[in-house]
């Protein structure tokens, strides 16, 4: 079965077609930038872009880079335009799309549904959080394999800043970091929400989990194991279009 998963990120909208019996894209995904400001308008206008690229017509399962209520209702927009809290976002894109049935979910949570169905947390029990690493850092927190939803650890004080302005991947590009120097940054993180949740499991996502070598040997101390997401950077569009088959269903 192909459901449209869609990933909206604070620097890019990408999605594509994705395989649920495979937890794969089904074709080669499709990548608009994010505008900027970031506003509700703009936002539908590239998630519409991307489906029309497509010419899908069926359910769209849409993440959201901050808190979602009840299915549709925005909470928080630290990466975009705070004219998104309190938005609708499930009535906005199914009126951008033209009354297709849609879906919205953090964008974090829905990585970590399809790392925990699909990648690296499959089949494991006790707590398990994933961490995005891309223009913020989010957060999805799973209890033998239950998820909690709406995390945001990635808001977490950290030596006087939010975590994610010192740690994610934004960061480092801002500042130049180096791989170990950013990866330091990173494990004063982890060791911070260690403390707080003593996982089992740290699963590393976002646009940096393909680089995993370049910095994850940098990262010492923490007692959780550390691994890379399986899926990579399309963990969000397969965790979308999963959410959007379950409520369908």
């Amino acid at each position: 079965m192909q459901i449209f998963g869609l990933d909206i990120g604070g620097s890019g909208i990408k999605g594509a077609p994705v395989d649920l019996d495979r937890g794969d894209l089904a074709q080669e995904r499709f990548k608009v930038l994010t505008p900027q400001p970031a506003t509700p308008d703009g936002v539908a206008d590239g998630v519409r872009q991307v489906v029309e690229h497509y010419g899908w017509t069926g359910p769209v399962g849409l993440t959201f880079p901050g808190v979602v209520t009840g299915g549709a209702t925005i909470r928080t927009a630290a990466n975009v335009d705070k004219s998104w809290i309190d938005t609708d976002a499930r009535a906005l894109f199914s009126e951008r799309l033209g009354g297709h049935p849609v879906t919205v979910v953090n964008d974090a949570d829905a990585a970590g549904v399809a790392e925990m169905h699909f990648g690296a947390g499959r089949d494991r029990k006790g707590t398990v959080i994933l961490l995005t690493f891309g223009t913020g850092i989010g957060s999805a927190v799973f209890i033998d394999g239950a998820l909690v939803p709406n995390t945001e650890l990635g808001h977490l004080e950290l030596h006087g800043h939010d975590a994610e302005k010192r740690a994610s991947s934004k960061a480092k590009e801002d500042e130049d970091l180096s791989w170990e120097h950013w990866a330091h940054r990173v494990q004063k993180y982890l060791a911070h929400v260690e403390m707080l949740f003593s996982p089992e499991l740290f699963i590393v996502g976002g646009g940096v989990s393909r680089k995993s070598h370049k910095f994850l040997h940098h990262i010492e101390g923490i007692k959780a194991e550390i691994v890379p997401a399986q899926l990579q950077n399309n963990a969000g569009i397969v965790g979308a279009a999963m959410h959007a088959a379950e409520s369908d269903g």
